[in-house]
């Protein structure tokens, strides 16, 4: 039973004779039937068979060549050797008369009658004509000069040759014979066709004894070498290839071996490749690289397993808790210390959750900084919750150690329960994220359990977002402005810009008003505050500019939302709307938050000097809410800071708003900027702030936020004087 290599280098499994010869043809060295044909239906072999053949052929041509010519003049020779022969012995050998010719004319006809001579010419000694009979001759001896010479005729039928006096036994004579030569060209032609068939006969002996051995010492190795890579290529990882009938010790033999070791290693090294690439595969599509933790993918799969187990077993169905994690403020972390030291975070987190909870609970990295565990409830005195709380405690127990650094790492935890909640798995984690943004909403470093309102607030959430969108693009928004007045001068020197939704509906009133409380922090969410704040701008720098022709050159305030400042082109936009809307940049100011300075201090520098090159005013909005650092401030190329109307109302009877009010007053004026308070209602909120210096006022105490012609129509009333609107 012949062997084939297949699968490792140590292994040589048996192959059918059914299998083997669908696949190979039995190499032997003894050969055999199938063996021919192969060889000469090879491109190789046919190449081998005409260089042989035609190279034999060229060297019997050759040797043809150079043989033929004297093989001619043998037979010429011959010819004129049976001549002299004939004409020798009939010459009159009694008298030597130089001046008659030896031979009678009865005589010549004879010759030429029963020979090949056709023609004969006799001359003298001193070159005399002395007798012609027969075919007249082409040579004539009139010199020394002629006597060497021969002549062919251009059919090569005739042959002109000079018998001298040697060749007629001493007798004085020249005798010019012309003979008939066509059975010597016959014999001629004769043997070209001889030799041409004996040429061409070993030529194909030489060359298939050539190839016969060829093609056992090489075609068929080679062969034979060529189909076992063929079954290589076809299947390199389990080569079914034949072994080698041939011996190692020789050139061939041992290339062959060595193509056979070759395969053998390759499809080793395949398969251990392939067997690495997997697992690496596996391990980057199923597992976090940072901590080495299942990645959502996996969890979610591993979810789904065990709600797959948990439905086929309906008897016995385990309580599964789903925990959602999110990391409190992490990306301040990464901010302020770099990625490094957050990455050393996010892996001692996953590693001390792995460690602390037990083996068939599921720890996945879900997020940058979110984490998500499975945990199998099999005693019903504990809850989700509870593993929620242990969850926690693991977590902000004990500070996390990271370069020579301690670090108190705060969670918001969400968690959802199995079969409780939902019976899909993709449902129960949702659930959990519900829960955990719920848990970020109440204020971090908490935990909340799903309940369906929460995920009833979600939907209305999106329903709100799409409704907002519908609202931008059908012209649903509209701006309300509120004054901004100079307390020394009682002049109306401002306005701000201030978004109102009107939401149309079948109600009896065709909609409802949609507070900004509400719909401001969902665009913000979203990333749709970007568009929305860039058409505010657009319409109050419209309004204003309609104002400024009237004759009221009063600045246009309007306020420009974090997510807008750090992720739109903020100073191209508005430098587009100046020039579209021809207004003077100095009446045009932008409120940022502190909050939104402080994502990128250099890029905001940056921002707000572009801004303030462009000639726009700049204003701190809420200041006093945030964590400005007085520092970061003086960087600021600001105009205006703006106290939020918290401190306002409560400095009449509380005693630290009221110091902080005064604070920022002061701190305004040190640092040479304008300071306006919003939230003024009464006329005491506006005697307090004159007494404490403060620039400029807004509030309910002077107006509501009211659409562009009543706003118009208060520019027209007001007197100028503030207790005006003590009336």
């Amino acid at each position: 039973m012949e062997r084939t290599f297949e699968g490792d280098a140590t292994s040589v499994p048996e192959v059918s004779e059914k299998n083997k010869s669908g696949r190979l043809f039995f190499w032997s060295l003894a050969g055999n039937g199938e063996t021919s044909p192969r060889i000469w239906n090879s491109r190789l072999s046919w190449r081998i068979v005409m260089a042989v053949f035609l190279t034999i052929m060229t060297v019997q041509a050759s040797v043809l060549a150079l043989t033929l010519k004297n093989y001619q003049e043998q037979q010429l020779f011959e010819l004129k050797e049976h001549a002299i022969s004939v004409i020798s012995p009939m010459m009159d050998s009694t008298g030597q008369n130089s001046l008659i010719s030896p031979i009678s004319q009865d005589q010549q006809q004879r010759i030429m009658a029963l020979t090949p001579i056709r023609g004969i010419t006799i001359y003298s000694t001193n070159y005399n004509l002395l007798s012609m009979s027969g075919e007249a001759v082409a040579l004539s001896i009139i010199s020394e000069n002629d006597i060497g010479k021969n002549y062919f005729s251009d059919d090569k039928m005739h042959y002109e040759t000079v018998l001298r006096p040697s060749d007629l036994g001493g007798r004085p004579y020249y005798v010019v014979t012309r003979l008939d030569s066509s059975k010597a060209i016959d014999k001629v032609a004769q043997y070209v066709r001889q030799s041409i068939l004996i040429m061409f006969l070993l030529s194909a002996f030489v060359t298939t004894i050539l190839m016969i051995a060829l093609g056992k010492w090489l075609l068929e190795p080679v062969m034979f070498l060529r189909d076992n890579l063929s079954l290589a290529i076809a299947n390199p990882e389990s080569p079914n290839i034949v072994r080698s009938p041939y011996d190692a010790k020789d050139e061939i033999g041992s290339v062959i071996a060595a193509s056979e070791e070759l395969i053998k290693q390759n499809a080793k090294n395949l398969r251990q490749v392939k067997t690495a690439a997997q697992s690496q595969i596996h391990k980057l599509a199923y597992y976090d690289v940072l901590t080495n933790l299942p990645n959502r993918t996996y969890f979610i799969q591993k979810l789904s397993d065990y709600v797959r187990q948990a439905n086929t077993d309906n008897t016995n169905i385990e309580r599964l808790a789903v925990i959602a994690i999110d990391l409190d403020h992490f990306k301040d972390v990464n901010d302020s210390m770099g990625h490094n030291v957050g990455d050393a975070i996010l892996g001692a987190v996953g590693r001390r959750l792995k460690s602390s909870l037990p083996e068939s609970a599921v720890v996945a990295r879900t997020g940058e900084d979110e984490f998500a565990i499975t945990y199998i409830l099999n005693n019903d005195m504990i809850t989700a919750k509870d593993v929620g709380e242990k969850v926690r405690s693991i977590i902000s127990h004990d500070p996390f150690r990271v370069f020579n650094e301690s670090f108190q790492v705060r969670a918001s935890i969400g968690v959802s329960t199995f079969p409780d909640d939902a019976l899909d798995p993709d449902q129960v984690l949702k659930n959990a994220d519900i829960a955990l943004n719920r848990a970020k909403e109440d204020g971090r470093d908490c935990i909340r359990e799903y309940l369906e309102d929460f995920d009833k607030a979600v939907q209305a959430r999106f329903q709100m977002l799409r409704d907002l969108r519908n609202a931008l693009e059908h012209d649903q928004l509209t701006l309300n402005f509120q004054p901004q007045l100079d307390l020394k001068s009682g002049r109306i020197i401002g306005a701000e810009a201030l978004l109102r939704w009107f939401k149309p509906d079948n109600s009896k009133e065709g909609g409802k008003f949609i507070s900004p409380a509400e719909f401001i922090p969902i665009a913000e969410q979203s990333g749709l505050i970007v568009p929305i704040g860039e058409w505010v701008m657009e319409q109050a720098c419209r309004e204003a500019k309609k104002w400024h022709d009237s004759g009221h050159p009063i600045r246009i305030a309007v306020n420009v939302s974090g997510e807008q400042f750090q992720q739109s082109d903020l100073v191209a936009f508005t430098k587009s709307v100046l020039e579209r809307t021809k207004i003077n940049p100095r009446l045009l100011e932008l409120e940022v938050t502190e909050s939104a300075f402080m994502e990128d201090i250099q890029q905001t520098v940056k921002t707000l000097k572009e801004l303030h090159a462009l000639g726009v005013e700049l204003a701190i909005d809420d200041f006093g809410t945030g964590y400005s650092s007085l520092s970061y401030l003086r960087q600021f190329p600001i105009d205006r800071l703006k106290i939020d109307q918290s401190f306002i109302r409560n400095a009449l009877n509380n005693t630290d708003d009221a110091a902080i009010a005064k604070t920022i007053i002061a701190l305004g004026r040190s640092l040479n900027l304008k300071i306006i308070a919003e939230g003024v209602e009464t006329a005491e909120h506006e005697q307090f702030l004159i007494v404490e210096g403060c620039d400029e006022v807004q509030g309910y105490r002077y107006s509501r936020p009211v659409p562009a012609p009543k706003f118009v129509e208060l520019m027209h009333a007001y007197t100028g004087d503030l207790s005006f609107f003590s009336q």
